[in-house]
C-alpha cells in the first residue's frame, strides 16, 4: 500500500512540474478524534492527539489549482468503554484509552483563491479534498483488540494563506476502513473520524 501512494504521488507531482511551482515545508497540528463502530454494542468517547511532519504544494499559476501532498506523524484514538458487556469486562476491561501511530500520506487537490488585486500577498483563502492513506506503526493502551496494517480516509479543508509562507487550515477526515477490530468478536469494528487544525510553514 505503501508503495502505491508513493507511485500516485509521484506521478502526480511529475505531471504538473514542468508549469507548476513547487514548494514544500513543516507542518504541526492537533487532532480531536473518536470511533465509531459498525454496531452499537459499547460507547466510546474522544480523545485530542497531534500530528507533525512534512508537506508539499504543487499549484500551478495564474489558475489557483494544484495538488498537495504530506508524509505526517500522526497519533490519534479515543476512549473506549468495553466494561459495558460481559464479554470484556469479565476478563478485567473497562473504560479503555486506545491509542494508534500512524504514518499519514494524505493527497489532495487544491484550491487557491490569488484574484485580490494584491492583497493575496497578505491573505489567500484555499480549499482542498483527497484520499488520506495510513500506514500503523503502532499502538497504544490496554485493549482487547487487533489492528490492521493500514487504512484511508478522506480528509476536506479550508484555510488561509499568510503572507505567501504561513498557512493555517482546519480538516474533517472520515475514515473510509477499520482501524481497530475487538480479538473476540471478529466483525466488530470501528472507523475512526477526526477533525484537525494544522499550521504549516512554506519555503
Amino acid at each position: 500500500m505503501l508503495k502505491k501512494a508513493l507511485a500516485i504521488i509521484l506521478l502526480a507531482v511529475s505531471a504538473f512540474t514542468a508549469s507548476a511551482e513547487f514548494r514544500w515545508g513543516p507542518q504541526v497540528g492537533y487532532n480531536y478524534s473518536d470511533f465509531y463502530w459498525k454496531q452499537d454494542l459499547v460507547s466510546s468517547k474522544g480523545t485530542s492527539g497531534f500530528q507533525a511532519g512534512l508537506v508539499g504544494e504543487v499549484m500551478i499559476p495564474g489558475i489557483g489549482f494544484g495538488i498537495d501532498f504530506g508524509l505526517l506523524y500522526n497519533m490519534h484514538g479515543g476512549k473506549v468503554d468495553f466494561g459495558e458487556r460481559p464479554v470484556w469486562s469479565t476478563d478485567g476491561y473497562g473504560n479503555e484509552s486506545v491509542w494508534l501511530h500512524q504514518l499519514s500520506v494524505p493527497l489532495h487537490l487544491r484550491f487557491k483563491y490569488t484574484r485580490f488585486g494584491g492583497l493575496e500577498r497578505t491573505i489567500a483563502p484555499f480549499a482542498y479534498a483527497g484520499p488520506e492513506f495510513n500506514f500503523t506503526l503502532g499502538h497504544g493502551g490496554n485493549a482487547p483488540l487487533e489492528y490492521p496494517a493500514g487504512s484511508v480516509g478522506v480528509q476536506v479543508g479550508l484555510g488561509a494563506e499568510l503572507f505567501q509562507r504561513l498557512q493555517v487550515s482546519l480538516s474533517y477526515t472520515w475514515g473510509l476502513t477499520y482501524e481497530i477490530r475487538t480479538i473476540k468478536l471478529d466483525n466488530f469494528s470501528a472507523r475512526s473520524q477526526h477533525w484537525g487544525v494544522h499550521v504549516a510553514w512554506f519555503f
